[in-house]
């Protein structure tokens, strides 16, 4: 097993069990207790375990957000064949939100150079880089800036989403779950989320395998309320299964 396989694996104990120790990682992967150690230290460095005496829980166990450049860093091979995956679901021309996140900052990179867009967006960073292109008409959503994951929310974010109503919203999300939907830490940022599937016709959720069977604080969306889920070829045909029967297509990139 490489190391990259052991750590999804102790990822996914964590988040099952709640909880991993050291000892009985050990064993079950058949490695020494320093090599678990060393996974430990890697994945909370990644933003995805915090470290306890003995082990390691789940960072949404403890209510703790990775910050951004923590969460670039994970599963960019998946998150990268998820925003190619995502450009066959783009307007060929019109309008489309793209909000904040590690995967939506792929798509955005790759948008295609042949086609008029307007694109809604609440990043100023990836405002930045996207208002530079001749093909583009970047609109800044304002508010307040959230350090954490440098999105804009709050009113001045919300109150022109009210008011325009595009082809398609690219969403990302932390947990999304049959029983709980679509979920993040932050209620400001689900609000602003909630409101961005409602400015679509169609809504399109980003999100890695290992967001999916989580859940976080706020609520921003049932199943039923998006068109598509994008997602990695991680995610096994049982939960697709679920997910699917919840309402929205699947699609494992």
């Amino acid at each position: 097993m490489y190391a990259e396989e052991r750590q999804q694996e102790i990822v996914r104990l964590a988040r099952a069990d709640g909880r991993v120790d050291v000892t009985a990682l050990a064993e079950s992967l058949n490695v020494t207790a320093e090599t678990i150690r060393r996974d430990l230290t890697t994945l909370e460095r990644a933003g995805v375990l915090r470290r306890v005496h003995g082990g390691a829980i789940p960072v949404e166990r403890i209510g703790f957000e990775p910050a951004l450049a923590a969460r670039d860093a994970v599963l960019t091979t998946e998150k990268e064949r998820i925003a190619k995956a995502a450009l066959a679901e783009l307007p060929h021309e019109g309008a489309i939100i793209l909000d904040a996140g590690t995967t939506t900052a792929r798509l955005a990179a790759i948008l295609p150079a042949d086609r008029e867009l307007t694109v809604v967006i609440n990043s100023p960073a990836l405002a930045t880089v996207l208002g530079a292109r001749s093909n583009l008409n970047v609109l800044l959503l304002g508010g307040r800036v959230r350090g954490r994951t440098m999105a804009t929310v709050d009113d001045w974010a919300l109150r022109p989403l009210a008011d325009v109503y595009v082809d398609v919203a690219f969403i990302g999300t932390n947990g999304c779950s049959v029983e709980r939907g679509l979920t993040t830490p932050d209620p400001a940022e689900a609000a602003v989320k909630r409101a961005m599937i409602g400015a679509a016709r169609r809504s399109v959720v980003l999100a890695d395998h290992t967001k999916i069977g989580n859940d976080y604080l706020a609520r921003f969306g049932r199943l039923a309320d998006i068109d598509t889920l994008i997602t990695d070829n991680g995610l096994n045909a049982d939960l697709v299964a679920e997910v699917e029967a919840a309402g929205p297509r699947v699609v494992r990139a």
